[in-house]
């Protein structure tokens, strides 16, 4: 995600929020921004691009005792110097930095441009900095109070203004932000890294809390207004092991960002308890469509394997998925009421963008869907909707891939309603249950140290099967990739019902076969299958849902999943693969976050 960071005290103030910045670019960003209290007034440069162009542009470092800083990550409008932050009102008098999605930016924007209210910019963050103008009277808190009444999504904002040189609010609702203590000054950051080396003692922000910062004071209260007390938190962690917020390594720590990333994907989606991806701009080129082909690669792909099953069983649309590199070279038959869905990580995977190109070549259209704003793919289709999973690190795609599979079966679910294939009653309890997916997520995360023992008991292998039937199937083919990805183990996976047209003549006596088991109504065959390389003498770990566990009694090693709709299961029962090759990695000694050969985009065919 974005990076924030800000000062007050004696000090230089740019200085503090440069390097302050530069810790977080480990996060990603797309450019950056700054303002200062300088000869009266706010200063704000502000650059498309990394750090250093923005701090060419603001030339010799200017005195300056007060600062807010900022790294984006584009949500809203693409990466340029005028989306970038900090953003002001139409004075010029308020800045606002600011991380999160402001759900109801539209309505808001529309009713302050009404009111006579100039907006700069695409985003939506600076109708925060517009409705602070609009309430200020004589008091920067009490007008950012009134601010956060009417706000609705998430957000960790800074805001300043030339009147009240000598504070900076700030307010904290779903995205993290942090107060660091000083001598005679005090800072503001997104993350500890930007703050490490000037102080280790920090306040960790809650929701819904709100601080006004002096040089010499911090004031922490809930949105209402009462004091809240908090304990300094005194951080022990070298500056490197803080980029990865206490995870050894990036994998791990997007890992376990999976939660908060579907819960970010998963916001604004349901309207009167039912997935409503209207305000997407979908509905017209989803229109009348008779066929849908899903077009990706890697692990993208996997997801594309996911939702052909969701979209052909909920919005009873045919769907054609195929592996982008071999799908540009087909002479395809395209059908004349067809839609193309490419799905890209990083929006730059050039085979996918060839295959984007030749759909609309064909007079076909295409829905995007990728996790960076502003890339090609986002750019050439002809609507997208983006994963919000921030940046992803690590080469091995794993909190990327699960919010690609959440806009899968959102997307599913929408096509489902407005073409009413499917009763409201059944798209409402799917609804509810993606809404509370990240909690299932979570408990599987609880179980990191048994899946940890398993991997060290298993680590010397040199081969591994996964299995699994219908969306299972699609799993273990992502479980498989993961564990070749980044621990070098030959893996490779099987539809269950396939083991006996010949991959059974490679199970030997103690080869690891990890078996999935989600799918209720195919708990029967997938156990036979199971029976079959246990009478060849492999060792089967199975991934299975808690009501199953009775059926799954004859497997060796069992990984348990809360009883979930088996329609959904995938979200949840890819995690236990990810931990898995993860900790294989790390007992065979092999660069987890940068496997040997791998790059995180593939730009070149």
């Amino acid at each position: 995600m974005c990076g924030i960071m800000g000062y007050i005290g004696a000090g230089k103030a740019v200085p503090v929020i440069v390097d302050g910045l530069s810790k977080l670019e480990y996060r990603g960003y797309d450019s950056a921004g700054i303002c200062i209290f300088q000869d009266g007034k706010l200063k704000i440069t502000k650059k498309k691009g990394r750090l250093t162009e923005m701090v060419q542009a603001l030339g010799d470092f200017p005195l300056a005792n007060l600062g807010i800083g900022h790294t984006r990550w584009a949500t809203h409008g693409v990466p340029s110097d005028r989306n970038a932050h900090p953003h002001a009102d139409c004075k010029g008098r308020i800045a606002v930095v600011h991380n999160g999605i402001i759900e109801n930016y539209a309505s808001l924007r529309k009713t302050l441009t009404a009111e006579g209210h100039k907006f700069q910019s695409d985003t939506d963050t600076e109708v925060i900095s517009h409705l602070v103008e609009k309430f200020y009277e004589d008091s920067l808190e009490e007008a950012v109070r009134k601010t956060l009444k009417v706000l609705e999504g998430s957000y960790a904002m800074a805001v300043v203004c030339a009147d009240q040189p000598d504070i900076i609010i700030a307010a904290k609702k779903d995205s993290p932000l942090i107060v660091g203590l000083g001598e005679g000054e005090n800072y503001l950051a997104s993350d500890i890294p930007a703050i490490l080396g000037r102080t280790n003692r920090v306040y960790i922000l809650e929701d819904q809390e709100f601080v006004v910062l002096t040089r010499d004071h911090v004031a922490i209260t809930d949105f209402a207004g009462n004091p809240v007390s908090k304990e300094v938190f005194e951080v022990t962690w070298d500056p490197v092991a803080a980029e990865k917020g206490g995870f050894e390594h990036f994998m791990l720590k997007e890992i376990h960002e999976q939660p908060a990333a579907l819960r970010d994907t998963m916001r604004g989606t349901i309207k009167e308890g039912l997935v409503d991806l209207s305000d997407f701009g979908i509905d017209d080129i989803c229109d009348g469509v008779q066929k849908i082909y899903i077009v990706a690669c890697g692990t993208a792909y996997h997801a594309g394997l996911v939702g052909r099953t969701i979209i052909e069983n909920m919005a009873l649309i045919p769907v054609e998925t195929d592996i982008a590199s071999e799908f540009r070279y087909r002479d395809v038959l395209w059908h004349p009421r067809s839609l193309m869905i490419v799905i890209s990580q990083s929006g730059e995977t050039a085979d996918t963008l060839a295959v984007l190109r030749e759909a609309k070549r064909n007079g076909v259209k295409v829905l995007a869907v990728t996790n960076v704003v502003g890339s090609s793919v986002a750019r050439e289709a002809d609507r997208v909707i983006y994963t919000h999973a921030g940046p992803e690190i690590a080469v091995a795609s794993t909190k990327a891939y699960s919010t690609q599979l959440l806009v899968m079966y959102l997307l599913g679910l929408h096509l489902a309603r407005i073409r009413r294939t499917r009763p409201e009653a059944r798209l409402a309890q799917l609804a509810a249950s993606l809404n509370c997916i990240d909690q299932g997520v979570e408990e599987v995360l609880s179980q990191q140290d048994k899946i940890r023992q398993l991997a060290e008991k298993y680590q010397g292998v040199q081969d591994t099967f996964f299995l699994g039937r219908g969306l299972d199937y699609s799993v273990a083919m992502e479980g498989a990739l993961k564990l070749k990805e980044i621990s070098y183990v030959h893996a490779e996976a099987y539809a269950a019902g396939e083991l006996k047209h010949g991959p059974l003549a490679l199970i030997d006596e103690g080869v690891p076969v990890l078996a999935l088991i989600t799918q209720d109504c195919l708990v029967d065959k997938t156990m036979s299958n199971i029976k079959e390389v246990k009478a060849r003498g492999a060792v089967v770990v199975a991934i299975c849902k808690e009501n199953l566990q009775e059926a799954c009694q004859e497997c060796d090693e069992q990984i348990l999943l809360p009883d979930i709709e088996q329609f959904l299961a995938p979200i949840i029962s890819v995690v236990p693969l990810q931990i898995f090759s993860y900790y294989m990695a790390i007992f065979r000694g092999a660069d987890v976050d940068k496997p040997r050969n791998l790059a995180k985009s593939v730009t070149v065919e």
